[in-house]
């Protein structure tokens, strides 16, 4: 090694990461420029993959752009400490059709006194991008040691300006009294892979924890990717494999935009995490893994994956991986049953003619050439098969929770809040994941892109951000009994490995808080008389326009916030029952069953079919007077052949299997 200057310079290229201008890590501070064109356009936007709001505007733009096009601009950072630089990597602006086609760099240890990065005795002209998204990396043929570098645009797209979005590769210098480092520092003391895995590692890492907790995990696929790749999860339970009565069934999905991959890396870590903690007897988990069933899936667009990790964390870009392979975003490839629903409403069919959840799925939706992607397909499947009460799927490139509905309701409108009936649950779910994750809701931390969430505590109504429709939450909501919500839980899609452990110490308590809240609401079993659990009754809470179903055993789960509630359930063939049911402030659902009486109707149906007396159908009969002897059915239903009143009574009043012998006098 050798010293010019004040510079030093180190002999060799160590494998150093992002100083973090994408991750947030430099503050807007640590960012300067010779000039900008606007203050939308200030050294504070010049981070790599940064993007530009729906709207031109002066506060925020996608990225650095110079006030003047000449070889005299510059960006600037300052990372504060001694640090051995790299490389650097470049993008265009985000909006516009402007950027840098080469440009030299330049370091300093006190700002003033610069060198230029040098071939021999000529400097180093190090080439810029083409276009305006694809990044461009540029690493030194000798790592420098500084504290400030500087990138000098020296020529740019002829027909726009000098913009440009930048990351720095740089290793911080041991400096033990270096205080912005150790306030920025955040260490993890669990025991994990943190690391990037690939689909081959991924299989291989679910596989080590299904051997470590052999009794509470099972590995199972839901399908397959367009290239053929299996959609592995894992099921977390003290009794894998099969639906326990009155257990709440909770899924974790990421990697629907496959190059989102931190919710990934966050699903495998929460594997590794949930099986260590309940070997060691942690209660919490304890408690969590044996009164929940959860299934966790890391990667629903594996081929999406292959694609941006293909390119590498800092090279994939904004986009590189985001659709399957076959071009669809999955995450909103689901049928469109907002815009069903609301048709119904306005002709007035809800509820009578038309129910106001599980929503059928349109025929056209399920034909072999529908525009589906393969792992939209298995996903269907998946949420129908089993009764999901909650879910989240974890994605990038913001920090925020949001919730449904995620489409407008007026046709045209780009942003307008459109709440579901649930809204206040939503709310309370969406805060209880943004609350206890450790950036979501500090008001002092900076906006990653546009829009200051942590104003709003973290959460949002999806369709109050951007409308979307054929979202998987929406579709969850409407056709399950699925409460489904995302967390973008990293301005960065991609991180580098070394920030794995931050974002898991970010993340891991709201990942678990969130998983509780399943055991939000009520619970219960809606039996007959006999005991026997029954399928497909409808529970209805007053006061809010969405119902749900109960589950193939009678279990049911009704996510609610606390308070009273009356709650109505009905059954086809059986009476409908009411009662109050009480949630309480503490954890834990409040046990809220029923048992069902066969009505009237299909009691004296089961009679007569014995007697091979089938009851006459009349959609629409006379009305007529009330007779004395004889029945008079429903208006809208079928009508029984008149039966003496005595023999009548004794059909209702007995048991059903007992019948009492009609059939003579009918």
């Amino acid at each position: 090694c050798w010293s010019v200057w004040s510079v030093n310079l180190c002999c060799g290229l160590s494998d150093c990461p992002p100083l973090g201008l994408e991750t947030l890590k430099i503050d807007d501070f640590q960012l300067h420029a010779s000039t900008m064109q606007r203050y939308g356009l200030g050294a504070h936007r010049g981070r790599l993959n940064i993007q530009a709001g729906l709207y031109e505007d002066d506060l925020y733009d996608g990225g650095w752009c110079a006030g003047r096009n000449d070889p005299l601009q510059w960006f600037e950072v300052d990372a504060r400490r001694l640090t051995k630089f790299t490389g650097v990597i470049t993008q265009g602006r985000s909006s516009l059709s402007d950027w840098v086609t080469s440009y030299r760099v330049l370091v300093s240890n006190d700002s003033h006194t610069w060198v230029t990065l040098k071939n021999g005795s000529r400097d180093l002209l190090f080439i810029g991008n083409k276009e305006k998204e694809i990044p461009v990396l540029n690493t030194f043929p000798k790592s420098v040691v500084a504290r400030y570098i500087r990138i000098n645009p020296r020529s740019w797209y002829s027909g726009g300006s000098i913009c440009m979005r930048v990351e720095i590769l740089g290793c911080p210098m041991p400096d033990p009294n270096n205080y912005y480092h150790r306030r920025n520092e955040i260490t993890t003391t669990d025991n994990l892979d943190f690391k990037h895995h690939s689909y081959k590692e991924m299989r291989q890492l679910m596989k080590v924890v299904n051997e470590m907790c052999p009794n509470i995990t099972r590995i199972y696929n839901i399908g397959k990717s367009y290239n053929g790749q299996k959609l592995y999860a894992i099921e977390i339970s003290d009794n894998p494999g099969e639906h326990e009565l009155g257990e709440p069934e909770f899924r974790y999905t990421a990697g629907s935009h496959g190059n989102e991959v931190l919710g990934r890396e966050l699903l495998l870590l929460l594997m590794q995490f949930l099986c260590q903690e309940y070997l060691s007897g942690n209660p919490r988990i304890r408690h969590l893994v044996e009164e929940t069933r959860i299934h966790l899936l890391p990667s629903v667009n594996p081929d999406g994956h292959d694609k941006a990790a293909e390119a590498g964390s800092e090279l994939s870009g904004w986009s590189l991986g985001r659709w399957s392979q076959d071009g669809l975003d999955i995450h909103h490839n689901f049928p469109d049953l907002n815009a069903i629903l609301w048709e119904a409403e306005s002709r007035k069919w809800v509820p009578r003619k038309f129910h106001n959840h599980h929503i059928p799925i349109p025929e056209w939706y399920l034909s072999k050439n529908a525009t589906v992607a393969m792992e939209t397909r298995a996903l269907l499947g998946w949420m129908e098969k089993i009764p999901f009460v909650l879910g989240g799927n974890l994605q990038g490139g913001e920090l925020v929770v949001t919730f449904s509905y995620d489409r407008t309701r007026p046709h045209g409108v780009m942003r307008e809040a459109t709440p579901t009936p649930d809204d206040p649950v939503f709310r309370w779910l969406a805060f209880s994941y943004a609350s206890t994750h450790r950036l979501m809701t500090d008001a002092g931390r900076r906006v990653c892109h546009t829009q200051d969430f942590a104003k709003e505590d973290g959460t949002i109504n999806g369709a109050s951000w951007h409308t979307a429709a054929g979202s998987m939450n929406d579709f969850s909501y409407l056709h399950t009994n699925c409460f489904e919500l995302s967390m973008y839980v990293g301005c960065d899609k991609f991180p580098h490995e070394s920030e794995l452990p931050e974002e898991w110490e970010n993340n891991r308590e709201s990942l678990i808080v969130f998983m509780e809240q399943v055991h939000r609401g009520i619970k219960g079993v809606v039996r007959d008389l006999q005991g026997r659990g029954i399928a497909n009754a409808i529970i209805s809470v007053e006061g809010i326009n969405h119902d749900i179903r109960t589950a193939a055993d009678g279990d049911y789960w009704r996510l609610l916030n606390p308070g009273e509630y009356r709650v109505t359930v009905r059954a086809e063939g059986y009476a409908m029952s009411s009662k109050v049911c009480e949630v309480g402030y503490a954890m834990g659902a409040t046990r809220c069953s029923f048992t069902l009486t066969r009505s009237n109707l299909s009691r004296i149906k089961e009679i007569m079919e014995k007697f091979n007396k089938q009851p006459i159908n009349l959609r629409h009969p006379p009305r007529r007077p009330r007779q004395r002897r004889g029945i008079r059915m429903s208006t809208t239903t079928s009508v029984i052949p008149a039966l003496s009143s005595n023999c009548l009574m004794d059909i209702l009043d007995c048991n059903p299997d007992s019948y009492v012998d009609c059939s003579e006098e009918t």
